[in-house]
């Protein structure tokens, strides 16, 4: 079976040694998150996500939730472990403390995610998915609202869910049908079918919260005219005991390819009650407060199961004899393919936990930095980075499980091993909330022209300017400077060309998000190169010098082809008949 060990070493030298994360300990609201606190905290993450949650990841994939007469019955120890995570704090890590959380950096709630979606992906859904809910209504929600929902949802008690898509609707929310008819008690009666709900019904937690996406029926025609509804599956009374069930069920869960022990419910409203969040008609700004940040959870899904599948290649690399390699070692972590896998495993593993941990501190400094000006220049980050994180750490997770399936060989192709697992459990993570090609037309419709093209200037600037003061690491500046001078071509060509030929630009968005994404972690393998150079232990530097060296050599240099391909004409292939297909 796949094993997990979290990464300690690996984590504390990117946010000490890269990333200096002492610096939210001088913010007011995070005094206390000094790095040895913080060291202290994921340790003790670690024993209960080792100890409780990773052994339930291989039986749950194999029982899998089960539907019955609309109850969902989850995998045996599920419910058990839920209440242990929720109960130990770690669900409301980063939430406010006046709703029952430990008021910690986002950070650091992140990283922990990062090994709890190493361990079991499927588990790590049902806290993800109530952190979600709880900030959409933190952000939107009524007074009344926050003090209803929130305590709860806050430390996990409460589970809670998006409710968006619809068997017409998944990208195209213009189309959303379910409707919200207001009632004489302030309430509405929502009605409509909802499919995808995570997590939308089960019984390890007394009450779940649904955020519902839904018309009014005086509402504008589209994207304009959509609402977001809080709905309880049981009413909550005055004195917050739980009231009556609501009108709603599950009418069935999808059999999926993976991520079995999480329940991806179909969900039918039949005139339940739900409370309007926030004002009429701005339903879609509301829920991007939950999207935008599960994007970068999603990301940081993708991130887990780089580790996952990184740290059991190389075990089993380590371990398993096979053939004899040209310097005569038995292992086959000897033979050159295999170390160029390993390698390449590690490169993008290691080069996109900088790109992941810096976006959650970015996160932390845009709402808690007392100068305004660093707030207004983290968010910019923020908004650049987030599809970078969702589709490369996704991506990378699916093409890293197979990887390491081919490590295996054909052991990996077999469940008894438990890899062929992560390339199933990966692939939805590159499809929900919202699809990585809907990130790199994110990327390349948007943020590269908000507030006059700010975002992607900050990053060929900030990257230029690393280059500037880099001393030594000739190996790893020379194909970085050709990168971030092709991306900063092919960014000014996207910007001038977009509005005139957007066929063009959407046809090469993906290569341009994955030419900025490599560009992006050779940027940060020159800073984990820099740090490494002064760390007292010596195999420790030679691994890191090494691993930076293979991506500069092997995987950035494939930037300037892959911003060839995004100004290659397109023309003969939009014109193309669609039934010549």
């Amino acid at each position: 079976m796949a094993t997990f060990t979290a990464p300690l070493r690996e984590m504390g030298f990117v946010l000490n040694d890269v990333l200096n994360v002492r610096q939210l300990s001088d913010i007011d609201a995070f005094n206390d998150a000094t790095p040895d606190f913080i060291s202290g905290l994921l340790d003790e993450a670690a024993k209960l996500i080792q100890g409780q949650i990773a052994p339930l990841n291989a039986p749950g994939d194999a029982t899998g939730a089960q539907w019955k007469d609309g109850e969902v019955i989850l995998p045996e120890g599920m419910a058990e472990a839920y209440k242990l995570f929720w109960e130990s704090g770690w669900v409301g890590l980063s939430n406010p403390p006046e709703f029952n959380g430990q008021g910690l950096p986002y950070l650091v709630s992140k990283v922990v995610e990062e090994m709890l979606c190493s361990a079991n992906v499927a588990f790590a859904l049902y806290p993800g998915l109530t952190t979600g809910c709880f900030e959409a209504i933190l952000a939107n929600g009524s007074d009344a609202q926050k003090q209803t929902y929130l305590p709860k949802l806050g430390s996990g008690e409460w589970t809670g869910t998006m409710c968006i898509t619809e068997p017409q609707a998944g990208t195209d929310l213009a189309s959303i049908k379910t409707k919200a008819t207001p009632q004489d008690d302030g309430s509405f009666a929502i009605e409509g079918g909802k499919i995808f709900i995570t997590s939308g019904e089960h019984t390890m937690a007394d009450n779940i919260i649904h955020f519902v996406l839904a018309r009014l029926p005086d509402a504008p025609a589209g994207i304009k005219g959509l609402s977001t509804f809080v709905v309880p599956k049981y009413l909550v009374n005055d004195d917050g005991s739980l009231g009556e069930r609501n009108a709603f069920t599950c009418s069935s869960i999808e059999h999926k390819m993976g991520i079995h022990a999480s329940c991806t419910c179909v969900m039918s409203f039949e005139g339940a009650k739900g409370w309007m969040v926030g004002a009429p008609n701005t339903g879609i700004q509301n829920m991007f407060v939950m999207m935008n940040l599960a994007r970068i959870m999603v990301g940081f899904q993708g991130l887990g199961q780089c580790e996952l599948a990184t740290q059991n290649a190389i075990a089993y690399a380590q371990e398993r004899k096979q053939g004899t390699a040209f310097n005569g070692a038995p292992e086959i972590i000897h033979h050159p393919d295999v170390r160029r896998m390993l390698l390449q495993m590690k490169a993008t593993t290691e080069g996109a936990r900088v790109l992941a941990y810096e976006t959650a501190l970015y996160v932390d400094l845009a709402h808690h930095h007392p100068d305004a000006a660093v707030r207004e220049e983290a968010q910019d980050w923020v908004d650049l980075n987030t599809p970078l994180v969702k589709a490369f750490c996704t991506d990378s997770a699916f093409d890293l499980g197979s990887m390491a399936v081919q490590v295996y060989g054909g052991h990996g192709y077999i469940s008894e091993y438990g890899i062929e697992q992560i390339v199933r459990d990966s692939k939805i993570l590159c499809l929900y909330e919202g699809t990585n090609g809907v990130q790199a037309m994110d990327l390349v419709r948007r943020k590269l022209m908000m507030h006059g093209g700010r975002l992607p200037r900050r990053f060929i600037d900030k990257v230029k300017g690393a280059l500037a003061d880099a001393s030594g690491h000739e190996g790893i500046t020379r194909p970085l400077g050709a990168a971030v001078e092709a991306l900063a071509d092919t960014t000014d060509w996207l910007q001038q060309s977009f509005k005139s030929d957007p066929n063009t630009g959407a046809f090469g968005c993906v290569d341009y998000q994955r030419a900025f994404a490599l560009t992006y972690l050779g940027y940060n393998w020159l800073r984990m190169a820099q740090a490494a150079s002064q760390h007292a232990d010596d195999g420790f530097k030679a691994n890191k010098l090494a691993t930076a060296h293979f991506f500069a050599s092997r995987m950035l240099t494939q930037v300037p082809t892959l911003l060839a391909n995004v100004k290659a004409p397109v023309d003969a292939l939009v014109a193309l008949d669609a039934a010549s297909f």
